[in-house]
């Protein structure tokens, strides 16, 4: 796989980009929308790589759960604003299995970390498995309920674009800015700190519930009343 890490670079970069400009666009205008599919296309790219790279290190890489959960944060954002068919239905029930095998994954590993000398596995301390686990789990949940229920509408189902949209790209970016040697390669030092590594992930999450805010129950993603 000589190649494969370079395009997992290459689509990480992107993939913060992208994200960052499909957040702070207006939502459903054009510059969003493209942004936004182009974010999908980097970020399945980015974690399918990622955890073909994790694999041939070790099972219990973080790096496997992280592609994984790229890929079905993405997946099930993009269906949620799709038409309903019978092929949105067969990706929404794959991706429910996925969720659920991750979130219990997540939970083993969260334990043997718990139990671990140092509280963490392969670097990784147990309440981020933990905290990770919670929210696949929630994830896993509100897929469920759209199996059940039927596709949301107006504000509902903004949120869920929106929630896990952003929580993609809070992997790509944590991943990215929580390690100050790939943030020296390209950042000069005055952005190596610590406060100034976090920063970007903050305004991820600022950025997210601003947004969550401003489309509660008014308007579609392409500006129509939501019904």
């Amino acid at each position: 796989m000589p190649l494969l890490l370079p395009v997992h670079i290459v689509a990480g970069g992107l993939a913060i980009v992208l994200g960052g400009v499909a957040l702070v666009a207006a939502k459903g205008a054009t510059l969003h929308r493209k942004s936004g599919i182009l974010f999908v296309y980097a970020m399945l790219t980015m974690g399918i790589s990622g955890s073909a790279l994790a694999l041939r290190q070790s099972l219990t890489n973080a790096n496997v759960l992280g592609g994984f959960m790229s890929a079905y944060f993405v997946i099930t954002a993009l269906t949620t604003v799709r038409p309903v068919s019978a092929w949105t239905r067969r990706l929404n029930a794959g991706a429910l299995v996925i969720a659920v095998a991750l979130a219990l994954i997540e939970i083993t590993f969260g334990f043997k970390a718990l139990a671990s000398p140092r509280r963490a596995i392969n670097g990784v301390p147990f309440f981020m498995l933990f905290f990770l686990a919670t929210i696949t789990t929630m994830a896993a949940a509100g897929d469920v309920r759209v199996m059940r229920s039927g596709a949301l509408r107006g504000g509902r189902r903004l949120a869920r674009h929106l929630w896990r949209m952003c929580f993609a790209l809070f992997i790509a970016a944590g991943s990215f800015f929580s390690i100050r040697a790939r943030v020296a390669r390209i950042l000069p030092d005055p952005f190596l700190s610590a406060p100034m590594r976090v920063l970007p992930i903050v305004l991820v999450f600022l950025t997210m519930f601003y947004w969550l805010w401003r489309v509660r129950g008014r308007v579609s993603l392409r500006g129509q009343p939501a019904t």
